[in-house]
């Protein structure tokens, strides 16, 4: 997890950025849920079988920084993903942008698997009336496996049409240097059951066949803190 372990020391470089630029104690949101199925850009993580997942999230002024984690299943010995990520938000022109790193890190994944991966993150949405538009471009100079420089680009949009209720989808596309190119989709319906408890059933979708990618339906429940 040597990827993951640089990115947790750029993250306390940006909390300590955050810190001396902010008046405010930082403010720390937990979450913990469950999932059917842990999908990630249309590939399940889990082999189609339910996760456990939960995060922590510290905000300073714009900067930020969290962690997240859950089981997976690729197989082999791999136990768990766990994300380190951090970065900047703010506001030009009508639109919020967000712009960090996010580190990929796998528990007891086998020897020379090359797991482990960094991806820079740049994002920007707007938001009219009851619905949000946005795009988002993640690039990894080392990627998961095989891969070495990779690209994934996203368009997403969320509508609300009635109290606690949330439509979204998005559509994306992942370039690779050794495995084939791929765009996936997903679209879903969430509801806030109370302040701290939300439900989110989604489908997701890519033009790739397979069992790792068929479609495939997704619900999750999630309580935050």
């Amino acid at each position: 997890m040597r990827t993951a372990f640089a990115c947790a020391a750029l993250m306390a470089a940006l909390l300590t950025a955050g810190a001396a630029s902010a008046q405010s104690a930082p403010e720390v949101a937990w979450n913990v849920g469950v999932v059917s199925d842990y999908v990630f850009r249309g590939y399940t993580q889990t082999d189609e079988e339910p996760a456990i997942q939960g995060g922590v999230d510290a905000t300073i002024g714009s900067f930020y920084v969290g962690a997240w984690a859950s089981n997976v299943d690729f197989g082999d010995d791999t136990d768990a993903e766990v994300d380190i990520y951090g970065g900047y938000r703010g506001e030009a022109g009508g639109f919020a942008f967000d712009v960090g790193v996010v580190g990929y890190g796998y528990v007891n994944a086998p020897d020379g698997a090359d797991y482990d991966y960094l991806e820079l993150k740049a994002a920007a949405s707007r938001a009219i009336g009851p619905a949000t538009f946005g795009a988002a471009i993640y690039w990894s100079p080392d990627f998961f496996g095989l891969d070495e420089e990779a690209t994934y680009a996203e368009v997403n949009t969320a509508f609300a049409p009635a109290d606690r209720w949330t439509v979204s989808a998005a559509v994306g596309r992942q370039w690779l240097d050794v495995n084939d190119d791929y765009a996936t989709w997903n679209v879903g319906v969430g509801y806030a059951v109370t302040e701290h408890v939300a439900i989110d059933v989604r489908y997701h979708d890519t033009d790739v066949d397979g069992p790792l990618s068929d479609s495939r339906a997704v619900a999750g429940i999630k309580f935050l803190f």
